[in-house]
């Protein structure tokens, strides 16, 4: 499986920003597909998962700014980012897990066998 995350880059506090995760090889049909960033000097934290058919589930610090979504058609996953903030600075990954449909643990990396690269979003005050 091979993941390429896109559309990162500079924007300043209050703007938004829509990531995209193209997924190709053998990816898991029901794309399911989760977001982690790694800001500067911290550790990769978990951002989003969404799961079929559509279901989601948010960092507390993201809930209401962030929306993840997906097209299959495309096996393509989206993070929309509103109304950032500098400490959403950071490098956004995505990742396709190592579980199949939903567990209590979707937020640790170590449930993701899958990594793109990363797309750096950096937000200015």
């Amino acid at each position: 499986v091979q993941l390429q995350a896109s559309g990162g880059g500079l924007v300043q506090a209050g703007g938004s920003l829509r990531l995209s995760c193209e997924a190709s090889g053998r990816t898991d049909s029901t794309g399911n597909m989760g977001w982690f960033r790694r800001a500067p000097g911290k550790e990769r934290e978990f951002v989003a998962f969404i799961w079929e058919p559509s279901k989601t589930r948010y960092a507390d610090s993201v809930k209401g700014r962030f929306t993840i979504s997906r097209d299959n058609t495309k096996n393509t996953v989206y993070l929309q980012m509103y109304f950032l903030r500098p400490e959403d600075t950071a490098v956004y990954y995505c990742a396709s897990p190592r579980f199949s449909g939903y567990t209590s643990t979707y937020y640790y990396e170590r449930n993701y066998g899958y990594w793109g690269k990363g797309t750096l979003v950096t937000v200015s005050s």
